[in-house]
């Protein structure tokens, strides 16, 4: 088991779609459309179990799976749970590549 630093105050979002560029001239087709995460608090660092050190409030430790990596994963201030950050969809194809016309 692991201990997760908590840090309520910062909120969590992901990359949940990609719209087209309403700026016509960036080389970019597409950008990313992010969503707040409601109830997310940041997962800042992941440590061994008793290697966890001073911090000062808001910030708390958790316990957490061995597979939990920060930035990557989130905890639920409603539920209390550690929760992976869903990830982000494919970048849309602009085309295909090496298909033959026959």
């Amino acid at each position: 088991m692991k201990k997760a630093l908590i840090s309520p105050n910062e909120s969590v979002s992901y990359i949940s779609a990609w719209i087209p560029n309403p700026d016509p001239t960036s080389s970019q087709q597409y950008v990313p459309e992010f969503t707040t995460i409601v109830d997310g608090a940041r997962v800042a660092e992941v440590v061994a179990n008793g290697s966890e050190f001073p911090i000062a409030p808001p910030l708390f430790w958790d316990d957490c799976a061995d597979d939990v990596v920060a930035d990557k994963w989130y905890y639920n201030t409603e539920t209390m749970a550690i929760i992976q950050i869903p990830a982000a969809p494919p970048y849309p194809s602009t085309g295909t590549t090496g298909t033959q016309t026959v």
